[in-house]
């Protein structure tokens, strides 16, 4: 049987004010434990919340920027359920009336499709502490720094029917949220995490299958990981003759094991009900509209701007306009070196490798946006080959100091002295007469092959130093000879 696969996300983005959703105790991430809670994150008797506005404006940006609907009326409601990390016995979120209705997000697939995924809704609550297993030999720490931090959770439909769907969509979210300025989207901190909704279906079926919620995802490889995971899961228990049943899971990204947390609640077992300690949030049109027009520039704009105005490809533009902190790096490189295509290369190819393999931001490079510009002018000014840059790449990287304090250092500079180049040339045909001879007794296709023996030799000569360009001028004039 041929199976379909049906996707949701819901996407909790912790927001980046400066204090907590309904306290003014700090949101710093990495305090001492427990140093960052006070007695209204803990619902001690006699105590009221207070809304952030901050994070009511945040909400209202998020739903801007991807054309929903703005509630003008919402409410806060409290969720109860039991557990150590969450010291009030309920969370404050919003059920029925949240601040952000229906919208849309359009995705770009790598393969050049656009597909258009539907939010149901997003709204805002606060975070819970944080249970601790490792240290404690047995027991569970808790810390609960990270209680009432604001958080806005993004309510797909299932609109999505591959982990790759899935991944473009969380990445796009995480595109919009950090370019708003909203959310640092740190997801090793646990500022953006994901809960994967994930059913099958046979194909052209109508129905949707049951569903089992994988929770706590953070990041997009361990999110197209679990749901791989699970889509075989589920469909080998149907294969089998055997039912899925609606439950939460749990999957571990450095083991790559998943398994079944507890059989999925649903709403009325959280009793939720409006929160007696909280009015509802009224907001009028020129507060919406006052916002809209503050929006920045947000990521699909960026991409066009980048393909109109460094003539770049839809896919090199997509990539770096993606992500603020990427896009404002090769903005800075290109104002430097004024070449787009080398910028771009540069950043989407050594530099993100680099990152990639030393598992960094852009903003922990060691090397800058000035410093990488500076690199490519050498290479546009023939002061150094694209082969020699990625030698002097390695050594900025390693703290050696700029492009011209490497190249004068190391004595990497190109050869480009005609004469020089000449002699070599000269000096490496005349102890090849054998190959010379195979050359000139070749045909036109043969030939080109010969030519990377003689550009080879005489790159070894130089010790890779010699100017390619010049090189392979002057050995085609010597081999008419």
């Amino acid at each position: 049987m041929e199976w379909e696969t049906v996707i949701g996300l819901e996407v909790h983005v912790q927001l980046a004010t400066k204090s907590k959703i309904f306290s003014g105790s700090s949101t710093a991430f990495g305090a001492e434990p427990n140093t960052q809670a006070n007695a209204v994150d803990l619902a001690m008797p006699g105590t009221l919340p207070v809304p952030n506005e901050q994070a009511l404006r945040y909400a209202i940006m998020f739903g801007l920027a991807i054309d929903a609907e703005i509630n003008q009326r919402s409410i806060f409601d409290r969720k109860n359920y039991f557990y150590p990390d969450s010291p009030k016995g309920y969370q404050t979120t919003q059920m029925d009336e949240p601040i952000v209705g229906p919208g849309i997000v359009e995705v770009q697939m790598p393969n050049g499709d656009s597909k258009s995924i539907r939010i149901h809704h997003a709204h805002l609550e606060e975070d819970a502490g944080k249970s601790l297993h490792e240290d404690f030999h047995g027991s569970t720490g808790i810390d609960l720094n990270r209680a009432g931090t604001p958080l806005i959770e993004i309510v797909s439909e299932p609109d999505m029917r591959t982990s790759e769907e899935a991944v473009e969509f969380a990445k796009k979210l995480h595109a919009i949220v950090t370019s708003l300025g909203i959310s640092d989207g740190h997801m090793s901190q646990g500022s953006m995490r994901f809960d994967v909704n994930v059913s099958v279906r046979p194909k052209g079926q109508g129905e949707y299958g049951t569903r089992t919620e994988t929770k706590n995802l953070n990041s997009f490889k361990f999110m197209e990981e679990a749901i791989a995971l699970e889509v075989e899961r589920q469909i080998d228990v149907l294969e089998d003759g055997g039912s899925i049943y609606q439950e939460t899971r749990l999957y571990n990204g450095e083991t790559k094991v998943a398994r079944s947390m507890r059989s999925k609640e649903e709403a009325n077992d959280y009793r939720y009900f409006p929160c007696p300690d909280l009015l509802p949030i009224i907001i009028d049109s020129p507060y919406i509209e006052a916002i809209r027009s503050s929006l920045p520039e947000l990521p699909d704009t960026r991409r066009s701007r980048f393909v109109d105005k460094y003539r770049l490809s839809s896919y090199d533009a997509s990539i770096l306009s993606s992500d603020k902190s990427t896009a404002e790096y090769f903005e800075t490189v290109f104002n430097v070196c004024k070449d787009a295509k080398l910028a771009a290369n540069w950043v989407m190819g050594e530099l993100t490798a680099k990152l990639n393999s030393e598992s960094l931001s852009i903003h922990e490079s060691p090397i800058s946006a000035d410093n990488l510009g500076k690199l490519i002018e050498r290479i546009i000014d023939h002061t150094i080959s694209g082969k020699i840059a990625k030698q002097v790449f390695e050594s900025i990287w390693n703290g050696e100091g700029n492009a011209d304090v490497v190249i004068e250092a190391k004595g990497l500079k190109q050869v480009s002295d005609s004469s020089e180049l000449e002699s070599m040339v000269e000096d490496v045909m005349s102890k090849n007469p054998d190959q010379v001879a195979n050359y000139h007794n070749a045909d036109d296709v043969k030939r080109k092959k010969m030519i990377g023996f003689f550009v080879g030799q005489i790159m070894k000569v130089s010790k890779g130093q010699a100017n390619p360009g010049m090189v392979n001028k002057i050995l085609m004039q010597k081999l008419k000879d």
